[in-house]
């Protein structure tokens, strides 16, 4: 993968399609005669570069090193007041807060009655859409205007504004307790992992009621609904409890399908509540509920309605690249076609910028796992590598253990095991390092190393002790994911066989 410069004008010139670049020029020579403007200069002599570098910059004679970053952060601003008038960049929160911006500047001019006729119409709006954040700061100017002039607007104004002020104080409320919560929890996940004991179980769950003991569902609205059962999926699964992170992911995405109008408004959620139910039903390996999520989201996506923008589409790409390769693993029949695999490499190219590079090592394990079950060693050990020798980015320990463990069995089973000892051997250091070291990786590095150390007549042996001694394992629930990302159990059993 291109190691592309993490200078913040740069990549987002090189975000900018042609559409947007062209309106970026008309933008800034509307505005005056800045065709010889330093920033325009600036902006063609990045929009030709393949990277970014600062000395060809200078060379050119554009600016001085002195000046260069305020030169850079007008650039920038420009760009983005460029892109916040574009049409296509326009979402409803960007609509509701334009409405607000000129209902301040009619108040400001003393022109109070327009002002209010547009921020009530702003305002039904972000009710309509549940945008309480916007309603609040709609409200509060209503209040401004209506406390410092008599606009006669309508009898029982300030009843009727104390009250939509309480009622969405309250909700506010209930939605930040919630997040807080949800975020809390993903924290957790990513610094300390699973919950490895029964004792982490319990405290986990014991933080989640105490936070939760005051808050009825049934008065929740949309936006409080939805940080409730993301908050649940999360503490399902930092116990492990997959039946329960299933219910409350379905909960989720069920949400927008009953308030359809909010996959407009919140398109980033729908395609993460999808994200986590396609996880769990691939866990529990059923077809038939895959397929149907399935064509419910490709039918959602394929609407011209649904909303388009870079973060959005490149969202959408992992899911749905990611769900065909899921369902092959979940049929295991390994007769299709993998031409769809080329789409991983084109939208490498296209989402570079707006995808972190953790994502992309994850689909390129499970292509390698997918080479794998279709018995092509050499592909899967080429998508292995494409991780393992990855210098630019700092691979997740679990994923870098796993990564070796499915190259040690390409390795194995192809013949092709020059680096097999040298694998196992980084693989034991690793354990050494791991935060979240269970027995089980353990238990795999001893069949792994002990493969290399016998004859073959002796391998049977090996692998049934193996199998006892993992089955053993797997009997605490706690220990069972590792089973998740490659299958090493049933691996051990057809070698047997």
């Amino acid at each position: 993968m291109p190691n592309y410069s993490k200078d913040s004008l740069f990549v987002l010139i090189k975000s900018l399609n042609r559409s947007e670049k062209r309106q970026f020029t008309l933008y800034v020579n509307r505005l005056q005669n800045n065709s010889d403007a330093k920033f325009i200069l600036l902006f063609n002599a990045l929009d030709k570069m393949e990277y970014y570098d600062e000395q060809l910059i200078l060379k050119q004679g554009i600016t001085t090193k002195q000046q260069l970053s305020n030169l850079k952060a007008n650039l920038y601003r420009s760009i983005l007041s460029s892109l916040r008038m574009n049409p296509s960049k326009k979402n409803v929160r960007i609509q509701i807060r334009e409405q607000l911006d000129f209902a301040t500047i009619l108040y400001q001019k003393g022109l109070h009655k327009q002002s209010l006729k547009i921020l009530d119409k702003a305002k039904l709006l972000a009710f309509d859409l549940e945008e309480k954040t916007l309603a609040l700061e709609i409200i509060e100017l209503e209040k401004v205007i209506e406390s410092q002039y008599i606009t006669r607007s309508i009898a029982g104004r300030a009843d009727e504004l104390i009250e939509q002020s309480d009622r969405l104080s309250k909700q506010y409320v209930y939605a930040t307790r919630l997040s807080n919560l949800s975020l809390k929890f993903y924290s957790e996940m990513l610094t300390s992992g699973y919950a490895k004991s029964e004792e982490d179980k319990q405290r986990i769950i014991s933080h989640f009621k105490d936070q939760l003991l005051d808050i009825n569902f049934d008065v929740l609205s949309f936006r409080e609904k939805l940080w409730y059962f993301k908050a649940h999926v999360w503490r399902c699964f930092l116990i492990q409890d997959y039946r329960g992170a299933y219910r409350y992911s379905l909960s989720w995405v069920n949400l927008f399908y009953n308030h359809p109008k909010m996959i407009q408004s919140h398109p980033i959620w729908y395609l993460k509540g999808n994200s986590y139910l396609f996880k769990l039903i691939l866990m529990f390996k059923s077809v038939e509920r895959y397929l149907y999520w399935n064509n419910r989201l490709e039918n959602v996506l394929n609407v011209d309605t649904f909303p388009q923008s870079e973060n959005i589409d490149s969202q959408a790409f992992l899911l749905q690249f990611s769900n065909k390769l899921n369902i092959e693993f979940i049929k295991q029949t390994y007769d299709g076609s993998l031409l769809f695999v080329k789409q991983l490499q084109r939208g490498l190219n296209e989402y570079k910028n707006m995808i972190d590079e953790h994502h992309f090592l994850v689909l390129y394990f499970k292509v390698a796992a997918l080479y794998f079950g279709y018995k092509k060693y050499e592909d899967s050990l080429k998508y292995t590598n494409m991780i393992l020798f990855n210098t630019r980015h700092a691979v997740q320990e679990d994923l870098l253990f796993h990564t070796r463990i499915l190259s040690l069995m390409a390795q194995f089973d192809s013949g092709n095991d020059e680096k097999y000892d040298e694998y196992v051997k980084a693989n034991k250091l690793l354990i050494l390092k791991m935060k979240n070291h269970t027995p089980i990786h353990d238990s795999f590095m001893k069949l792994f190393e002990g493969l290399s150390h016998i004859y073959p007549d002796q391998q049977k042996k090996l692998f049934t002790s193996f199998v006892v001694e993992a089955q053993d394992l797997f009997k605490n629930k706690y220990y069972r994911r590792s089973i998740l990302y490659i299958d090493v159990l049933n691996w051990a059993r057809m070698k047997i066989d």
